[in-house]
């Protein structure tokens, strides 16, 4: 068990809680459904993601080259790809990150190319980030209740404002439930208190995918979620992401852990010097003579 200081001085335990381990049993399949009272991701497009012929270039290097590619609603897909394969450059440019030399990409049957990050993440496409420094120095449950969008608190007015300001408050009354049942869902609503930057690697993760998930998503990018964590809350994170992804949540995932990928992605597609070199199931990729040699190297 590894112990960071908290707050208060004390230790926090990066152990699983009893009985958290492994996926939860009928007698707590009740308890560990999530409701965010926002009505759970849209049900659209079959393919809510497609990106068609992405290319980024910087300098004489191509780092995305012709990449096409969709993934299906409510499915765990992972993107994998040695270093240098082009991963996250496609994070970033799917994201708005960055903007493609060509190509587009498509969500919910809309173009969203040239699209802002935050436009992006407003229809419902979401990446998971690092907490920021600044965010470190502010507690679990701060660091939550910053995260959703749309905020009525958010326009000085509002506040201060008699008429609005009982709708702002009646907002944050709702808010802080929301922020709760995430951090009971989580299972990290007793740190709620602790700062950020006390909290060990795999609980950053959770709370990452925590504020994540108050942005009211369809879909969830993550990008190697499980650096850095231990093997309990690993597994952990593995099951409330298959959990959410039962509720209807997509789920895009690069990770460099094979294992992981092929034991919990529904499909793979795998990048190599920029393009899309194959895609399909765990068994399929394991037995493409094509990914063996140009990534896998044999050990598959």
């Amino acid at each position: 068990m590894s112990d960071v200081p908290s707050s208060t001085g004390s230790e926090i335990d990066t152990d699983e809680p009893d009985g958290a381990a492994g996926v939860p049993d009928a007698d707590d399949a009740e308890s560990g459904s999530l409701d965010l009272g926002a009505g759970g991701p849209d049900v659209g497009e079959p393919y809510p993601l497609e990106v068609e012929n992405l290319r980024k270039s910087f300098g004489g290097i191509t780092a995305v080259d012709d990449a096409s590619f969709s993934v299906e609603r409510g499915s765990l897909t992972g993107l994998i790809g040695p270093n240098g394969a082009g991963k996250s450059t496609t994070f970033n440019l799917i994201t708005g990150m960055l903007q493609p030399d060509a190509g587009s990409v498509t969500f919910d049957g809309e173009e969203i190319t040239g699209e802002t990050p935050h436009a992006i993440a407003n229809r419902g496409l979401v990446r998971t980030f690092q907490i920021a420094r600044e965010l470190q120095e502010m507690t679990v449950l701060e660091n939550m209740m910053l995260a959703p969008k749309f905020q009525r608190g958010e326009a000085l007015w509002r506040s201060v404002t008699p008429g609005f300001r009982d709708d702002v408050i009646e907002q944050e009354s709702e808010l802080l439930e929301r922020v709760w049942a995430v951090l009971e869902f989580f299972e990290i609503d007793h740190i709620a208190e602790e700062y950020a930057g006390n909290l060990s690697g795999g609980q950053r993760k959770l709370l990452e995918l925590a504020r994540a998930l108050l942005t009211d998503p369809d879909m969830l990018l993550l990008d190697e979620p499980f650096a850095g964590v231990n093997p309990s809350l690993e597994r952990r994170l593995l099951d409330h992401i298959h959990e959410l992804r039962e509720q209807g949540y997509t789920f895009l995932l690069v990770e460099h852990d094979m294992d992981l990928i092929m034991e919990n992605c529904e499909r793979v597609i795998v990048l190599h010097q920029g393009q899309v070199l194959t895609e399909g199931s765990p068994d399929e990729i394991q037995a493409n003579e094509e990914v063996i040699e140009a990534y896998l190297g044999g050990n598959v």
